[in-house]
């Protein structure tokens, strides 16, 4: 008789592999997906039980630095049918684990006296609604914290229809707590996953966050400090750039969202989706710089330049599109600039402004090279946009201009 052991934790970790590889759980979601199954053991003795379970760590920037952090699910199982998710129900090609909360526990326990791991991502698919899926996560993070009285960087998702009680513990417990909205309107959102509601089922818990952070003095004990999160996948259903950078500004300035994270579309087997287009990486990406204009240059909506069909040119730095048609005839005299304007300028951000500002309170910045004394690490790039002792400074054209 061949008797079938039910696999232990670390072999469910090993079989459910990088599944969970396109949620992003730091602040560089390019590098983190560079580095993800490119753990390496080097001349370490790790024990074979525990080597299979590499795919599932990934380098991550955190708020406290950066970590080797595993990316976990509750189960693998979803009751949901969003049209491009590789959990969805009903698609035989995806394998269903599923974690008891202590069995999860007791892993990521073991990765970490291992030094393997320094931080957990938990998310989860939906079965019996997503309030059982919440407690799930909360149960399993609570042993984390309770009984192996872990300390580390944690980052939770929060489940769609999740209850408030469940936001506040989820907060108490995690450096930082995200749902993904996936689509910026309820039209987009129905054509990606039908069965949710963008204004009940998730913004309502993006909002929730932000009203307990603010309701809770920041200085106590029991402040509730976690960071908030989100995601949207890119380019499936007719999206345009325009309406992510319309919601995006509104979660950075209304709810103080943290970070924002664009999912190119990638059509994956077995789904309604399976025979779409995958969405260029560099949409991606020109999303992200705009995002950045947005929350940390003090830029407007209005200002990206968008085409007439309401997305970005993908051939340029959206700052440089605004640039060119905005600064060539119209330069930013350093010299009395305020940090706002200083800004629009290519080649320079936060730091680089406030650092013009420090240095021409002691003298006059006359030359590019002056520029890179006080740390503006390309000013070859702002010189076309910029007067320097009121004048426009020598710069090499491209020979794409």
């Amino acid at each position: 008789m061949n008797i079938r052991s039910a696999p232990d934790p670390l072999q469910k970790l090993a079989l459910m592999g990088d599944a969970n590889a396109r949620e992003v759980a730091g602040d560089l979601p390019a590098a983190e997906r560079a580095t993800a199954n490119q753990m390496k053991i080097g001349g370490r003795n790790i024990p074979l039980n525990i080597r299979g379970v590499l795919s599932c760590i990934t380098e991550v920037s955190t708020p406290r630095g950066k970590k080797p952090v595993l990316k976990a699910m509750v189960t693998t199982a979803c009751e949901m049918d969003c049209y491009y998710c590789p959990f969805r129900a009903g698609r035989t090609a995806m394998r269903r684990l599923t974690f008891k909360p202590d069995e999860l526990a007791s892993a990521f326990d073991t990765l970490v006296k291992a030094k393997l791991v320094d931080g957990i991502f938990i998310s989860s698919g939906i079965i019996k609604g997503g309030v059982s899926a919440q407690d799930k996560i909360i149960d399993t993070v609570e042993i984390i914290r309770k009984k192996y009285r872990y300390a580390g960087y944690v980052h939770l998702k929060i489940m769609p229809g999740a209850q408030m009680a469940q936001v506040v513990r989820a907060m108490q417990l995690a450096d930082r707590v995200s749902i993904n909205l996936e689509g910026p309107t309820q039209q987009r959102l129905d054509a990606l996953a039908p069965k949710k509601t963008l204004a009940d089922d998730l913004l309502q818990r993006l909002v929730w966050v932000e009203d307990l952070r603010r309701a809770h003095d920041p200085a106590s004990p029991e402040a509730l400090k976690a960071s908030s999160a989100t995601q949207f996948v890119v380019g499936a259903v007719g999206d345009t750039d325009i309406e992510y950078m319309e919601l995006t500004a509104k979660l950075y300035r209304q709810l103080k969202l943290k970070r924002a994270y664009y999912s190119a579309f990638h059509p994956i087997n077995d789904t309604p989706f399976e025979s779409l287009a995958a969405t260029p990486a560099l949409r991606e990406f020109r999303l992200y710089q705009s995002s950045f204009l947005l929350r940390d240059y003090d830029w407007d909506v209005e200002e990206l330049p968008f085409q007439q069909d309401g997305n970005l040119r993908l051939d340029a730095d959206p700052k440089r599109v605004w640039a060119d048609e905005n600064l060539i005839d119209d330069p930013v005299d350093l010299a009395t600039a305020d940090r706002r304007q200083l800004m629009r300028v290519p080649g320079i951000g936060p730091k680089g402004a406030q650092a013009i500002i420090h240095a021409r309170q002691q003298g006059n910045l006359t030359e590019t090279s002056h520029l890179r004394k006080i740390g503006i690490a390309a000013p070859q790039q702002a010189a076309p946009y910029i007067l320097l002792d009121g004048k426009r400074p020598p710069h090499q054209l491209s020979l794409f201009e």
